[in-house]
């Protein structure tokens, strides 16, 4: 199922990796989609929205 996150404090490639890595931890199968500029990270995942959201927020974003 698609999710979409409004993630705020995102600049670099850096922080796409860091995003994206976080996510993938939690499900390997993840697909992952960071529209850098857009402030969203779009995830088809069966994980629950809130622990994918706490994977973000540990990385030190903000989901809005």
């Amino acid at each position: 199922m698609e999710q979409r996150f409004d993630v705020q404090g995102m600049t670099c490639a850096h922080c796409v990796k860091a995003v994206t890595a976080a996510i993938e931890a939690l499900d390997p199968a993840a697909a992952v989609t960071v529209d850098l500029a857009g402030r969203q990270v779009r995830v088809d995942s069966t994980v629950a929205p809130e622990r994918i959201a706490a994977a973000i927020r540990d990385e030190g974003y903000t989901v809005a």
